[in-house]
């Protein structure tokens, strides 16, 4: 790379940086790649280091040593994460999500990359120190919260199938119960795709009674995993405790209400402002 100007080079440093989440960056990769001296790169760094936590976006970690560097570790301010929380309880408010019997319509919020990165950068910040090897979450609604998480936490994503499929290769298969319907559903997640006692972050869009998660964590279990975490966009607060199956966990909104002859719905900001 040519030789930039100090400004220049400032901003080229912290897009690295912000491209690499929860990664090792000796301070010669970037002497080397500016051509400056590590003396200039570290000044630059501190400049970086107070922006960054002036701003709430995360903080930039210095690790001495022969294999050390900084690393840059994305948080959000509980102020910020606050605001996204009521951001998006007001847009699940809108009465035209009611579907026939009372579901809630949630797939173009879902498919909104920015919104979704917003709320993986709020789950990296409450489970970014738990020493997370893999998110999972079940086909098909939770994948694009479970990819902008992995993104934040530089981490692999892993999908459980409803259906096993022959392109999997061999699976783990288990039966789980519906926490709300009481029904039984059958998930699955190939032998391949993830390593024997890994430590796994659950991701899902939706959670009511929480048998799905519990579904997963049971699958984790063939595994020999530890489940580090639980985090839900959206949790159902129309399920008393005793039904529910899953208490720790992390919800960013909460629906409190729905009311399809009115066309009320009330949600609020989840147990993640409880912590």
């Amino acid at each position: 790379m040519k030789k930039l100007k100090r400004s220049a080079r400032l901003v080229e440093m912290t897009q690295y940086l912000l491209s690499r989440p929860h990664t090792v960056i000796p301070l010669t990769t970037f002497a080397e790649r500016y051509g400056a001296a590590k003396s200039s790169i570290s000044e630059d760094l501190a400049i970086i280091k107070e922006v960054f936590e002036e701003g709430g976006s995360g903080e930039l970690q210095t690790l001495a040593g022969a294999a050390g560097g900084v690393k840059w570790i994305p948080k959000v301010s509980r102020e910020l994460a606050l605001t996204f929380a009521e951001r998006l309880s007001t847009q699940l408010e809108q009465p035209d999500r009611i579907l026939p019997g009372g579901y809630l319509y949630m797939s173009d919020l879902l498919g909104q990359p920015a919104l979704m990165n917003e709320a993986g950068k709020i789950f990296a910040t409450a489970f970014g120190n738990m020493g997370i090897d893999v998110v999972m979450t079940v086909e098909t609604k939770g994948i694009p919260l479970a990819y902008a998480t992995g993104a934040q936490l530089n981490l692999p994503v892993v999908l459980v199938r409803r259906d096993h499929q022959a392109t999997e290769g061999s699976a783990v298969s288990i039966n789980y119960v519906s926490g709300s319907h009481k029904s039984l559903h059958t998930m699955s997640l190939s032998r391949r795709a993830m390593r024997e006692h890994s430590r796994v972050l659950i991701v899902d869009d939706f959670m009511k009674a929480g048998g799905t998660v519990q579904g997963m964590i049971d699958l984790l279990a063939e595994f020999n995993a530890t489940v580090a975490g639980v985090g839900v966009l959206v949790e159902s607060g129309s399920i008393d405790s005793e039904e529910r199956l899953l208490t720790d966990y992390v919800s960013l909104a909460k629906l409190t209400a729905v009311d399809a002859k009115s066309r009320h719905i009330s949600v609020k900001p989840g147990n993640y402002f409880d912590l």
